[in-house]
């Protein structure tokens, strides 16, 4: 799935179970464990067995993945990327630092928010836009799909920056990809969001970036979605 979201110069490696075994820890990973429960433990293995595969398929040598600030992955010099995971569900997602500025991923499992974080997170603008989009979709869980846009965001955001980013701070606007004719009903819905930000943004390769442009897809009983900040054309001629 991530991979239909993000540019070719991405790589994604996706785990649909649980891969922990095969994922045998570096020291350095496995000292963050000592307190963690066994599910904390099957999903901090298994994204990373994913973000390993993901290194090769790049070519580069698998290394550690060590939370840093905030949380955030820290990756070897020269990658951007980013990992996610939910019940059922691991992905991680690298490129190389000279074709993207930054990028993030994540996973929700397709179901309401509970009640009371709609209302925390979405701007009025957004709660309208979901209520028009109910209208013509209701089968979709749209506020779930806003909270995942809202991880993407910033999950590519806090690289760039080191700030954090508050679910107020990016108004994102949901469009989706009209279905062609041979469309059948288990074909996943697809479609994109626009993250305006209201605070001051980045600035990338000298210019200042303002939005952030993501993709999502509604496939089975996940919703994945997907921002990549480009690097300015020069830059990526570099």
């Amino acid at each position: 799935m991530m991979e239909e979201l993000l540019p070719e110069s991405v790589v994604a490696v996706e785990s649909h179970g649980d891969e922990a075994e095969a994922a045998p820890l570096y020291p350095e990973e496995q000292a963050l464990l000592t307190r963690a429960v066994a599910k904390r433990r099957r999903e901090f293995a298994t994204v990373r067995f994913c973000a390993r595969r993901a290194m090769e398929k790049l070519g580069v040598r698998p290394a550690p993945v060590l939370p840093g600030e905030r949380g955030a992955p820290q990756w070897p010099a020269g990658l951007v990327g980013s990992m996610t995971h939910c019940d059922g569900y691991s992905a991680a997602a690298l490129a190389r630092a000279a074709d993207l500025a930054s990028l993030g991923i994540d996973a929700e499992p397709h179901q309401g928010l509970p009640a009371g974080v709609l209302e925390a997170i979405a701007l009025p603008a957004e709660s309208a836009r979901l209520t028009r989009l109910r209208a013509r979709t209701p089968a979709v869980h749209w506020d779930r799909l806003l909270f995942s846009a809202k991880e993407s965001v910033y999950k590519a955001w806090f690289p760039l920056t080191g700030e954090w980013l508050d679910f107020s701070e990016a108004d994102i606007d949901i469009s989706v990809t009209p279905t062609g004719p041979g469309a059948t009903a288990s074909d996943p819905l697809t479609g994109r969001f626009r993250a305006q930000l209201l605070v001051p943004g980045p600035v990338v390769d000298g210019r200042p970036v303002a939005s952030f442009d993501g993709r999502w897809m509604l496939r089975g009983d996940l919703v994945g979605t997907a921002v990549s900040v480009p690097r300015a054309p020069a830059a990526r001629k570099a």
